[in-house]
């Protein structure tokens, strides 16, 4: 995976944090991706929003977006998204 730059992917939320009402609202969640054959993770998060509808744990997702490195987790910003695919009720 690039250290930074436009990505195009594809994966699944594996979860998702919630910003406390004290805190300046943002929504992040956990992407599970398959990178050239690799499993990897990227970090999203949506700034300024507490929810994002359609977003939830097993949901599959397809994102694009500007990867940057925070803290060594490969992370994009309010990327652009379509829910591919959601959880099947047991």
């Amino acid at each position: 995976m690039p250290t930074r730059g436009r990505i195009k992917a594809h994966g699944i939320i594996d979860r998702m944090t919630i910003a406390p009402v004290t805190a300046s609202p943002s929504f992040r969640a956990l992407a599970r991706i398959d990178w050239n054959g690799t499993h990897e993770s990227v970090l999203l998060i949506w700034m300024g929003q507490r929810r994002v509808p359609g977003i939830e744990a097993g949901v599959g997702l397809r994102f694009e977006g500007m990867l940057s490195r925070v803290d060594g987790t490969p992370t994009v910003y309010n990327p652009r998204y379509e829910i591919i695919g959601r959880p099947e009720d047991d």
